[in-house]
């Protein structure tokens, strides 16, 4: 017979070992989560912390796992507004039906969106969003008698999800993901990003002409530019190290592709929602793109929802277009969903009333401040961030920049040296943090308290003075 026992009421043994035995987790192997610490089940969470089965409190320095819960955890009027919507309507196909909150949220998208953006795609989370703004830019060009472009530009160290499409185009873990499932999607050119302190071409900006967005161009003529749909672009890339572009790079990239007929993509999945210390990070540099995506900020997490927004330069093409070829051929099932959308509405409600955005440029500067006092530290070769997104880079030399081997489980013993500390921050060859945007000077102070801490101990670890 089943057990139909409430969750809440199992016992924790009784839960870790279900989750162990029947929750595939995403991307990390089973050996690491049965190590102790490798595993976490959270049992409730408020503003920027999180709270395990176990009772222990932990500063959450990722929003929620993924730079996702920019307005905090535990916002009750957020499932309020999910259960009445749900209570009302929870569910239309988008094929030709739709719910008022759908109907509201794209209006109040294409009102926040950068420049003339105003048509809304949804979708159920970022990875879908790219799907479908590769899916537009083909079918636009198609749809022009373009019928040759369909190759699309993206930079190595770049994100943009995990389905087949949008991991072929990811830069970050292409040898691992070319290795795994070969043959991956094809017309996905990759060209070298801004990457400055591990610049690809051994140069220093600004004497390198930002040589990385002029291969861009490079890539376009190579590939022959009636063969190149689109470029698609993070502003500041955080799966892959976090990296802040130089100033002149997303202009320059706007105008390559205005140069060829391509069509810029700007993926603001993470970016998006104020996470930099602006709504969307292209707003940094005024540049406008083609097609948006988001997701992750959308709602904060509290409902899976995602969306590709274009301009009339787009749609004008498909409503120009007769019969079947007018719609944009993509359909996912929960697109637009009603009750997703009544959490994206009072999730951008809050992040207004609250000036969160705001409160993202402000602490992200106090943020960026405390940890750029570790670079005297020999184990830190670079400080880098944006609003509430920042990276501390470790080496093993600061002149050589070598980074540490595999041998020396740095990314593993760091991580679990922080969760000891109380901070939940990811470690690769950075240690990245991203808190809620509801953080205070107070939680600024023990991020940057607990990774000095971390970067001592491990110095100490490792023998480095």
């Amino acid at each position: 017979m089943a057990n139909t026992k409430d969750p809440a009421e199992a016992s924790r043994p009784e839960v870790e070992t279900a989750a162990l035995e029947h929750v595939w987790f995403h991307a990390t192997p089973r050996e690491a989560l049965a190590a102790p610490g490798g595993m976490t089940v959270f049992a409730r969470g408020e503003g920027c912390y999180l709270t395990d089965i176990h009772g222990r409190t932990y500063l959450d320095g990722l929003s929620g796992g993924a730079f996702v819960t920019n307005i905090g955890h535990g916002r009750l009027e957020v499932a309020q507004a999910m259960a009445e919507q749900a209570a009302r309507l929870a569910y239309v196909m988008s094929y030709n039906f739709v719910a008022p909150p759908t109907v509201a949220l794209a209006e109040k998208l294409a009102q926040l969106a950068p420049g003339d953006l105003n048509r809304v795609f949804f979708t159920s989370g970022g990875s879908e969003s790219v799907e479908a703004a590769v899916k537009i830019a083909r079918q636009y060009h198609f749809l022009n008698g373009d019928r040759k472009r369909a190759k699309v530009i993206s930079r190595h160290g770049s994100y943009h999800g995990s389905t087949y499409l949008a991991m072929s185009l990811s830069g970050a873990s292409h040898d691992y993901n070319s290795r795994m499932f070969e043959p991956l999607a094809p017309g996905c050119v990759q060209v070298p990003w801004h990457n400055c302190y591990r610049c690809e071409f051994g140069l220093t900006y600004p004497k390198c002409d930002i040589l990385c967005v002029r291969s861009v161009e490079q890539a376009i003529l190579h590939e022959g530019p009636d063969t190149v749909a689109a470029i698609i672009a993070e502003p500041v890339p955080a799966a892959a190290t976090i990296h802040v572009p130089p100033p002149e790079y997303l202009p320059q990239l706007r105008a390559i592709a205005d140069k060829y007929g391509v069509l810029l993509i700007i993926d603001e999945v993470i970016n998006g929602f104020g996470r930099t210390g602006k709504l969307f990070a292209c707003e940094h540099w005024g540049v406008v793109p083609d097609i948006m995506t988001v997701a992750k900020g959308l709602t904060s997490g509290y409902a899976p929802m995602g969306a590709a927004i274009t301009g009339p330069k787009v749609t004008a093409r498909f409503a120009a277009s007769p019969g079947r070829d007018g719609g944009l051929n993509q359909v996912f099932s929960f697109g637009g969903h009603a009750v997703a959308a009544a959490a994206a509405l009072k999730n951008l409600e809050i992040l207004e009333r609250e000036h969160l955005v705001e409160n993202s440029a402000k602490m992200g500067a106090y943020l960026l401040e405390g940890l750029s006092e570790l670079k005297r530290h020999p184990l830190v070769g670079d400080v880098r961030g944006l609003g509430l997104l920042a990276a501390v880079e470790l080496v093993r030399s600061k002149s050589t920049r070598e980074p540490f081997k595999p041998a020396d489980q740095m990314p593993a013993r760091v991580t679990a040296y922080m969760r000891e500390q109380g901070l939940l921050a990811r470690t690769y060859q950075v240690i990245e943090v991203g808190p809620p945007l509801v953080a205070s000077a107070k939680e600024v102070e023990e991020i940057v308290r607990i990774v000095e801490r971390t970067v001592h101990w491990f110095a100490h670890e490792m023998g480095i003075a």
